[in-house]
């Protein structure tokens, strides 16, 4: 795929950075217009019943554009910043890759399930003490202009959910939500509380420091960020991005999130666990630090360079180089408001949100989380997608500080128990048959935060007597499994679509990898699954954007043109700068058949 090279060693440097690193309404509480405008299972949680009150209409992308599969964002013109408008719908690519196509399935096939996944979302306190904003100095693509729109943008992508009334190709009304990870992105309590008001419905004010100014990068007088509301001829001022008064007052005043009104669940990222996504949890110095007065804009040549060494290698897991680099340039650290809110997040604390009664929401208690979990940490558990079909969320971080995933020895022979708990018919390690008829046979989805490229078989400094497992051996477990039909994640921000087919046929499933929706092109899952009836099962993935419109009006400030800037802005990164021939918005957005696609699976 053209420039997916490029984009694979972006994400690793942003995905390791603490400065680069989801007829209806909306219910925003932003003013209007800028002028003159105001087994091994954990327990199985169940839904419980939420009312849904009268909303006004959204102001759409377009008329009926609930899904790519009716209208998507497309660029327009051709100056160095470039507008975006509503182009035509994707198609449905049909994939025989793994069984055949038969004629007449449509007729024949009975819906089985419909949900929503939802990734990388960022949720994002971009004024932390310890982004490293200053990484951008190395590299233009480590840092992201439209990051402090992280709220808006994700409230309007759950208005976008509640306005899917049904599936395209089954009619059945998605029953779900699933977060795959990198919820949030420092690690923050700040930043969790805001994600689980973000699902569960409330205000959020998308502000820490002081309550009534922005602190961050984008008012410092420094040319290397954009600076929206200012006369500065900063980097992203001359290539094209425009001047916004208002912008960044606007960005942090309190937004309303109506909530899901269908339950959710979230699987735990790098982000979610770690500062940054792969810096030391708990270090007592970098633990002062987030919740201190002191914050660096900017750094010396020499220490970004090497800072982003130790990020590519990943070989530094109590993050000593960081920890140097804030003592060495501490005289220049610039003072901000301290804020206990931004404390880093414990496990205990992730599970603990997830199962507080004032972040339910519409369900179910826990988000898949119950109080056993509280006992030993543990964030991976079982639920039931629909009737015969069982999810099973993993976990895959890292503990002990990097941004790569793996499963630990226990998780993985878990992962196997709870395979052959609802597998009637197995194959074991030497691929001889195994018969378990007292399994409760179901279809198999897997969730994850990390897809198979990137879990490794890295040692875990926090559980060093454990072996890990990389992604590989993930999918010869997967393999020996005839009914599992599908392995959805996220974390490389990139749609792919991926066929793993064993030597016989009837082992083989699909992974579903979708792209984040902090940067471009901010997409979300909706997915169907349906029995054809004629000894295969159809897996169908439909891309969704946020219900925001796909041109923005600078003049907008409301949370409904906040969010519609925050796509846009994606779109006008710095690495993706230019047209559509660079490669680089292909390989993120994914060609045609990793976008809306049949994926046919041969039925276990």
């Amino acid at each position: 795929m053209a420039g997916t090279e490029t984009t694979t060693n972006r994400r690793r440097f942003l995905l390791t950075s603490g400065g680069a690193l989801a007829a209806t309404g909306i219910a925003w509480a932003l003013p209007g217009r800028r002028h003159g405008g105001t087994a091994p299972s954990a327990g199985n949680a169940h839904a419980a019943p939420r009312p849904s009150p009268e909303r006004p209409q959204v102001r759409r992308a377009a008329p009926y554009g609930l899904t790519t599969l009716e209208t998507a964002a497309r660029p327009t013109g051709s100056s160095s910043y470039r507008r975006l408008t509503s182009g035509p719908g994707w198609p449905l690519v049909v994939r025989s890759e793994l069984a055949a196509a038969r004629a007449g399935r449509r007729d024949r096939r009975t819906p089985l399930a419909c949900f929503v996944q939802l990734t990388d979302l960022h949720v994002s306190d971009v004024q932390s003490p310890l982004r490293t904003e200053f990484l951008r100095a190395g590299s233009p693509g480590s840092w992201r202009a439209q990051e402090v729109l992280s709220v808006p943008g994700a409230v309007s992508l759950v208005e976008q959910v509640n306005a899917l009334a049904a599936g395209p190709h089954t009619g059945r009304p998605p029953a779900f939500v699933m977060s795959t990870g990198d919820n949030i992105d420092n690690n923050a309590m700040v930043e969790l509380e805001w994600f689980m008001t973000l699902m569960s419905g409330g205000r959020i004010t998308p502000n820490t420091g002081d309550p009534a100014a922005y602190e961050g990068v984008q008012n410092s007088g420094l040319p290397l960020y954009w600076h929206p509301d200012g006369s500065l001829r900063d980097q992203d001022t001359r290539r094209g991005l425009p001047g916004i008064p208002g912008y960044l007052e606007a960005a942090i005043r309190t937004v309303t999130s109506p909530g899901l009104r269908i339950p959710w669940y979230s699987t735990p990222g790098n982000h979610d666990d770690l500062p940054g996504g792969c810096l030391a949890p708990q270090d007592p110095m970098l633990r002062d630090y987030v919740t201190g007065g002191r914050k660096l804009f900017s750094v010396p040549d020499t220490d970004v360079a090497a800072y982003a060494r130790v990020l590519k290698s990943g070989d530094d897991p109590k993050s000593t180089v960081l920890k140097e680099i804030l003592r060495r340039n501490a005289h220049s650290a610039r003072p901000v408001t301290a804020d206990e809110r931004r404390r880093m997040v414990t496990p205990h604390a992730y599970l603990a949100a997830h199962l507080d009664p004032a972040y339910a929401g519409a369900g179910p208690v826990g988000h898949g989380y119950t109080d056993n979990h509280l006992d030993d940490e543990r964030t991976y558990y079982t639920f039931t997608v629909a009737e015969g079909v069982i999810g099973i969320s993993i976990d895959t971080t890292y503990r002990s500080g990097h941004y790569e995933g793996s499963l630990g020895t226990g998780q993985l022979r878990w992962l196997e128990r709870t395979l052959a708990a609802h597998s009637s018919r197995y194959y074991d390690a030497d691929g001889r048959t195994v018969r378990n008829t007292g399994a409760d046979d179901a279809h198999i989805l897997v969730f994850s935060h990390h897809h198979s490229p990137s879990m490794t078989r890295r040692a875990d400094a926090a559980r060093t007597e454990e072996p890990r497992h990389d992604g590989a051996e993930v999918i010869a477990l997967l393999s020996r499994f005839p009914n599992v039909a599908a392995w959805i994640n996220g974390h490389s921000h990139i749609n792919r679509i991926t066929p793993h087919a064993h030597p016989t046929a009837a082992r083989s499933f699909w992974e579903v990898n979708t792209a984040s929706h902090v940067d471009y092109p901010q997409h979300a899952r909706l997915i169907e699954l349906a029995d054809n009836h004629d000894g295969t099962l159809s897996l169908f993935t439909t891309l969704i954007e946020s219900a925001a419109p796909h041109r923005t009006d600078f003049d907008d400030l409301s949370a409904v043109g906040l969010a519609s800037l925050y796509r846009e802005l994606s779109y006008n990164a710095p690495h993706l700068a230019g047209t559509m021939s660079d490669g680089l918005h292909e390989a993120m957005a994914g060609t045609a058949a990793d976008r809306n696609t049949e994926l046919l699976i041969r039925r276990g």
